[in-house]
């Protein structure tokens, strides 16, 4: 059960923060422009994050978070497709909430998360994978792309 405490605590702390409440404070206030529109990326990326985070809990006995990782490497599920399905479906969401709103800094805040998203792929979780969990990583690399 503690795992479970701390995969929630995790998914609100981290993408509930990223993906909901701080494009919401962005945006709330700017005029609405699709609200039907909207809603596919934002129910779209929001399946597509509640599956990853599925997928770090039952397959790779860990969570989102860097304070709890997973104990296995994840690739079923959404990971079949791509090396960073969560970044993708948070990405996803933004793009909702950046069709609802017109907002230029929400606009601009989905850009720099994903340069921000590339980087920290690049610099810190791939090599952390590697070292983790060596050989099996280097196959699951040469089969799956970092992104689409």
């Amino acid at each position: 059960m503690a795992l479970l405490t701390r995969a929630l605590v995790a998914f609100c702390a981290l993408p509930g923060m990223v993906a909901f409440a701080v494009p919401v404070a962005i945006g709330w206030r700017s005029p609405v422009r699709a609200p039907r529109l909207a809603l596919v990326p934002l129910a779209l990326g929001t399946l597509l994050l509640l599956a990853c985070v599925r997928e770090f809990y039952v397959a790779g006995r860990g969570t989102l978070a860097p304070w709890a990782p997973p104990q296995q490497l994840v690739t079923s599920g959404p990971y079949r497709f791509s090396r960073n399905p969560m970044y993708l479906g948070v990405l996803t969401i933004l793009a909702g909430w950046c069709v609802l709103w017109d907002s230029p800094p929400l606009l601009g805040y989905a850009l720099l998360l994903a340069i921000g998203f590339h980087l920290r792929v690049l610099i810190a979780e791939e090599p952390w994978a590697a070292g983790r969990f060596g050989e099996e990583w280097r196959r699951y690399r040469a089969r799956v792309r970092r992104w689409l």
